[in-house]
């Protein structure tokens, strides 16, 4: 991809653990690379179609500056999600240098380098308790409101049978594309966060509840601990995921199975066919 590099950055800041260098501040140097698709920039020669280096520039200053951290981890952290969010770039880049970092020793610099980006997720979003279809389009809602997490699209609502256990009502179901800058299990917990909050309560295994938020996919990533697993290990067996995940994510492949949405659908089809919707 392509990228904007600021080199060196001076910045007379108030950032380390020692009391002195809180109160006197000292010298920092910021460098950031900024990815992002220039092609439109270079062939129209419009600011617009870029990030102004000088106002990213003014950002930096302004984040460390007006804030007192103990560790350069801390401020390059800050630094990366801020420019993530203010402006239009996919991934950053930060390094932090601090020259003369006090110690014993003698060092020209300490650095932090970090990276960090937009990650592209697929979210399954079920209800059958209560006011099902308001319950969904309010979740979603409550997933755009928060700052590290865009909506990129939704799909259409579907209705079908249970899952599992059966004896209980019929679901809506959803998918949804989202833009994070949460790690999975971030994600994995403001999710259960929002089931929460809307009521939902984990008693019979595949049960009735008010809101279901399942991760279906998280970039190209295969994770596997205690508490989640990604890709959702059932999707492939699930009606409900696949054809509102097909109307958004078609040609998406599973990094695990090789196979896109449209094509892992269609196979689901052809080993139930009269039941597709359970």
């Amino acid at each position: 991809m392509d990228r904007i590099h600021i080199e060196k950055l001076e910045i007379f800041a108030r950032h380390g653990v020692c009391t002195e260098e809180n109160f006197l501040g000292q010298k920092f140097l910021i460098s950031a690379d900024l990815y992002k698709d220039l092609h439109e920039a270079g062939m129209t020669d419009e600011l617009t179609a870029t990030v102004h280096y000088g106002k990213v520039c003014e950002y930096i200053t302004k984040i460390a500056s007006e804030n007192t951290y103990k560790l350069i981890e801390k401020l390059a952290e800050e630094i990366a999600s801020k420019i993530l969010l203010k402006f239009d770039v996919e991934k950053v880049k930060i390094r932090v240098d601090k020259p003369w970092a006090p110690m014993l020793l003698h060092v020209d610099t300490v650095f932090v380098e970090l990276e960090r980006q937009w990650h592209t997720c697929y979210l399954s979003v079920g209800s059958n308790v209560g006011e099902r279809k308001r319950i969904i389009d309010d979740s979603i809602s409550r997933l755009d409101s928060c700052d590290e997490i865009r909506i990129v699209s939704v799909s259409d609502i579907i209705e079908t049978k249970p899952y599992g256990f059966t004896e209980q009502p019929d679901f809506l179901n959803a998918c949804v594309k989202i833009k994070t800058l949460l790690r999975p299990h971030e994600l994995l917990e403001k999710l259960q966060t929002i089931e929460s909050d809307f009521g939902r309560v984990r008693t019979v295994h595949w049960g009735p509840r008010t809101l279901d938020l399942d991760i279906l996919f998280y970039d190209d990533e295969r994770i596997i601990t205690s508490d989640l697993v990604i890709p959702h290990p059932d999707m492939t067996n699930r009606y409900f995921v696949l054809e509102p995940l097909s109307k958004i994510a078609p040609f998406f492949v599973h990094p695990v199975k090789g196979e896109t949405v449209c094509e892992l659908l269609e196979k689901l089809k052809s080993k139930t066919p009269e039941g597709v919707s359970k």
